[in-house]
């Protein structure tokens, strides 16, 4: 058997083989975009669902009375006491998050915000502390501006986080933030079904040059049953 054979029936065996690598190579990135539309799809359905329907709305309320009343009553207690804040900055500074492989600061940036300004700031923190903790639940519990107390519920539970404190942290921002995503139907039953038109309309009357629909979205919308 000379070479030009060897090649030709090399060539036959490998062919196969290779147009099947070519197959699948083909193959998965459409069954990849497939599960991708699959996926988007669903996910657009369930932050419709969660965004627009009257239950959902019912699901928020009970899950902002939790969460609303977790933060009210610290904050009160904080108010009622002699919190201070000193020890908690104190701690945290002297005993940072690390990485326990090089053992440098994951949150070098955070550190030196609590030691360069909130510790010499102490007194105020004393203040801001327990205000935005009432202020929080109080936002939630009643369901008025719904979604700025959501965020800054967030804001103080990742601030908490980087500290190094987990606690409830990482629960209330799993709740914190249905809240925040939800937008407008979390404070459905609430306050904010009455505020957020007035709101609205303020808003335009203060933008006339302002697009049709820009600003914030009217709470009055027909529930998606």
């Amino acid at each position: 058997m000379d070479k030009s054979h060897v090649i030709f029936f090399t060539t036959i065996l490998v062919s196969p083989c290779y147009d099947q690598d070519i197959k699948r190579e083909h193959a998965t990135p459409q069954k990849t975009d497939l599960l991708s539309m699959i996926e988007s799809k669903e996910m657009v359905t369930m932050m419709n669902w969660l965004r627009n329907n009257v239950y959902a709305a019912g699901l928020l309320f009970l899950l902002r009375i939790y969460l609303g009343w977790e933060w009210f009553h610290h904050g009160i207690d904080k108010l009622r006491g002699t919190f201070d804040a000193t020890g908690f900055l104190n701690g945290a500074i002297a005993k940072p998050v690390l990485d326990k492989a090089t053992n440098e600061l994951i949150y070098p940036n955070f550190v030196a915000f609590l030691e360069q300004f909130a510790l010499p700031n102490a007194k105020l923190f004393n203040f801001l502390i327990p205000l935005g903790e009432t202020l929080v639940g109080l936002g939630l519990m009643l369901g008025a501006l719904t979604t700025a107390a959501a965020f800054f519920g967030l804001l103080m539970n990742f601030m908490f986080l980087f500290a190094g404190t987990v606690s409830t942290n990482p629960w209330f921002i799993l709740i914190g933030g249905i809240i925040l995503v939800a937008g407008t139907n979390a404070g459905r039953f609430g306050v904010d079904y009455y505020l957020m038109p007035l709101l609205t309309k303020l808003f335009h009357r203060n933008n006339p040059d302002g697009q049709k629909g820009a600003g914030l979205k009217n709470t009055h919308t027909p529930a998606h049953m």
